[in-house]
């Protein structure tokens, strides 16, 4: 059975789910599927948390992704034009789109998280693992380094003495290490991962939806270095919103806020 992304429609709860699946394969990542990926995120850059709120990124069946397709490869990994091709025009732009994404994103993580599934789960804004779970980038045993754009997304959330070290000795992280060296955000039993995603989103989609996409703006320009002098008093313009007029009113009298869509 070819490998596709699921999107489950929003619901009342305001979230959004995209499933990695590919049955058999441990939801391997196909070409096809890089490009549902960013298909899938593109349509979420719209969004206004009028209706959408979070999404969860998940993979079918126990697995989260176990990397690329590695039967695909000789189609396109053996010719140099071909090869910059998969990794500039299919992988990085739908690394880019879940970066980009304007809603908070929770990595759901359980079993394999390696290869570009580590890559996409880096471009989450959360990631919850289950206790069994796997990371790494063992590409060096396929004779084949990271792309440069892939390096320079994972490297937001794997710092280089770590990344060097995944890179270089090919081997995988356990759960316990994982968190120890800050690339996810919380362990769980395995039988919970499903379940505290599913609560980390609840909560977040209380929240303002204009708070979150402020946040993420910010978030990313420290990524890049800044924010710079002009993005510093662009970031104010929220001042006569409606949802901070409705959160300063709600804390005055104690009451919820009702960020509504």
């Amino acid at each position: 059975m070819a490998g596709r992304i699921d999107v489950a429609p929003c619901g009342a709860d305001g979230i959004v789910r995209v499933t990695i699946s590919h049955p058999g394969k441990l939801n391997a990542l196909s070409v096809a599927m890089w490009r549902g990926l960013r298909q899938a995120f593109n349509a979420l850059a719209g969004a206004d948390g009028s209706r959408e709120r979070v999404v969860i990124v998940c993979g079918e069946g126990g697995a989260f992704a176990a990397g690329g397709d590695i039967e695909e490869f000789p189609q396109f990994r053996l010719e140099e034009t071909s090869l910059r091709a998969f990794h500039e025009e299919a992988v990085a732009p739908a690394l880019q789109a879940v970066l980009d994404c304007p809603l908070p994103v929770v990595a759901q993580i359980e079993g394999p998280c390696v290869g570009g599934g580590l890559e996409i789960a880096a471009c989450c804004d959360i990631r919850i693992a289950g206790a069994s779970s796997r990371f790494g980038i063992p590409i060096a045993k396929l004779g084949f380094p990271l792309a440069p754009l892939e390096a320079q997304m994972v490297n937001r959330v794997l710092p280089l003495p770590l990344l060097r070290e995944l890179l270089l000795e090919a081997r995988l992280m356990d759960a316990a290490e994982a968190l120890a060296r800050g690339v996810v955000n919380r362990v769980v039993a395995d039988d919970q991962v499903a379940q505290e995603a599913e609560r980390s989103a609840q909560r977040m989609a209380q929240l303002s939806p204009q708070a979150a996409r402020l946040n993420k703006i910010t978030l990313r320009q420290l990524a890049e270095g800044g924010p710079t002098s002009t993005q510093r008093q662009a970031h104010y313009a929220y001042a006569d919103s409606a949802e901070h007029r409705e959160g300063l009113a709600a804390f005055l009298e104690k009451r919820p806020a009702r960020f509504a869509p």
